[in-house]
């Protein structure tokens, strides 16, 4: 059986590399960047020196995110209003994103949890609860000993325990309950929005300070429901839905005039919708402008 060569190796654990540093850094360009990285670093001196090609190509990528994701926070501190992870869609997307490994949670909701972790707690977390790699493993990986990375998963777990998503949606009960959301909001009633809406559901948009939205998250299902009733009728007539696979679960594309002006996802909790998270920032929706939607289900 002839040996996978250099490029064979790398393009194997592609999905796993690019799907550890989007986790890390929500941002797709960023991801894309840390996995280039990491395969001019494989060309050059990597594939001669690993023993074990993903130990070290993930230590690589892991590395490359923390100090990244250190720059990024320092960034998203000035970021003008709630900042939200640059949406990935699912069946439709080029590599890497066709292949993004389904171990653990992509989930909007997912990644924002993670923002109340630290870069080296985020990446033992993740390495470990996600990836499942073993404390050894991702010792070395995050250049700790096995001790530390054990007291860093305790206290990151402490700090999200409460964000973490508890309940299961299946993509049939996803589907119906957007497509209530859809039908609701365009009735011009919050009343019908709001019995969609857990009581402290929340609305959360990122425009980036280049695009119009909430300048910080409303908060309340009475609130939620007018805001999202009201977004409806002042765009009526002038764009249309989409139905997309969003961070693995189904949401809205909206377009308007041919451009896409937002993504949509949904949280949702004991069969109803606990957030709403909407991104209008443009250079979050490059991607989707190059899809000029020819198909898919809209309304």
């Amino acid at each position: 059986m002839a040996m996978d060569t250099q490029t064979d190796i790398f393009q194997k654990l592609r999905p796993r590399l690019f799907g550890i540093a989007y986790r890390m850094l929500g941002v797709r360009a960023d991801a894309e960047d840390i996995v280039q990285d990491a395969w001019l670093r494989w060309q050059h001196a990597g594939f001669e020196e690993a023993r074990i090609p993903e130990a070290w190509l993930v230590t690589v990528v892991t590395r490359l995110a923390i100090d990244r994701l250190r720059g990024a926070m320092a960034e998203r501190e000035r970021y003008v209003g709630p900042w939200l992870p640059e949406p990935l869609i699912g069946d439709a997307a080029a590599p890497p994103e066709a292949a993004l490994e389904a171990a653990g949670d992509i989930s909007t909701a997912f990644l924002l949890m993670l923002e109340r972790l630290g870069p080296e707690e985020r990446a033992v977390f993740l390495l470990h609860q996600v990836f499942e790699f073993g404390y050894e493993e991702v010792a070395a990986m995050v250049g700790k000993t096995e001790a530390a990375c054990r007291k860093i998963l305790q206290r990151a777990r402490e700090r999200v325990r409460a964000e973490r998503p508890r309940f299961e949606v299946g993509r049939e009960q996803h589907m119906a309950l957007l497509a209530r959301f859809i039908e609701a909001s365009r009735s011009g009633v919050p009343a019908r929005v709001q019995e969609l809406l857990t009581l402290d559901a929340t609305y959360m948009g990122d425009g980036g300070g280049k695009a119009k939205t909430t300048v910080r998250a409303v908060l309340g299902a009475e609130r939620v429901a007018r805001l999202v009733v009201g977004i409806e009728r002042k765009w009526q007539g002038e764009g249309r839905h989409e139905l997309i696979q969003v961070n693995g679960a189904p949401g809205l594309l909206t377009w308007r005039e041919g451009q896409p002006d937002s993504v949509t996802s949904l949280d949702l909790r004991e069969g109803r919708i606990a957030a709403i998270y909407v991104v209008r920032n443009p250079d979050k929706l490059g991607y989707f402008a190059s899809l000029r939607s020819s198909s898919g289900t809209t309304s």
